[in-house]
């Protein structure tokens, strides 16, 4: 699992800490879509340190219950979608940055990330989740092609873990700390 450095910027936690409840769950919701998850994690500032502010998150996500995980789901693009027009928000930003693995895949393993995306989607019902950072395409198809064996219990503990690193991650960017190349996953 990745960490957050431990000297983040002078003012990164500092100014999280200091935001009004509505601005830190806005801010929140750009590194884990459910509200239920940034209400919670908001409310309990301040945090002392980065690395206490990414253990509450994680904390967070894993006790999300499904619909909430669902509603943070709907906002992550499918692995080796092109961005739409829409998708000009910060996050949509991480998204592209995180799956930048996918950037020199050709036209053959784009169309296996496209029909796995689909076979996953019918199985599960909702978007495959992956932390990308640092995989290559064919990682990421490989670890969809294993997860469409997992039964649905399964499927959703794997979500929880991946929703939590992407999460840690973005809390990272967040607050202008990134994590070291060897700790990404």
């Amino acid at each position: 699992m990745p960490t957050v450095n431990p000297a983040p910027p002078p003012d990164g936690l500092a100014a999280f800490n200091a935001l009004d409840a509505g601005e830190a769950e806005a801010e929140l919701l750009a590194c884990c879509a459910s509200r239920a998850f940034a209400r919670r994690v908001a409310a309990a500032r301040p945090y002392p340190d980065a690395d206490r502010l990414a253990g509450a998150a994680e904390a967070a996500v894993r006790e999300l219950d499904w619909p909430d995980v669902l509603e943070a789901l709907a906002a992550h693009p499918r692995i080796g979608q092109a961005p739409g027009p829409q998708d000009t928000g910060r996050e949509s930003a991480w998204s592209r940055r995180e799956q930048s693995g996918v950037g020199a895949a050709g036209p053959e393993l784009l169309e296996g990330l496209a029909e796995g995306n689909r076979a996953y989607e019918r199985r599960f019902g909702h978007v495959y989740l992956v932390c990308a950072t640092g995989l290559s395409a064919e990682e990421m198809l490989e670890r969809l092609t294993r997860r469409l064996g997992n039964d649905e219990e399964a499927e959703q503990d794997v979500v929880r873990t991946e929703l939590a690193a992407i999460t840690r991650l973005r809390l990272a960017r967040l607050l202008g700390t990134t994590p070291a190349p060897e700790e990404t996953p």
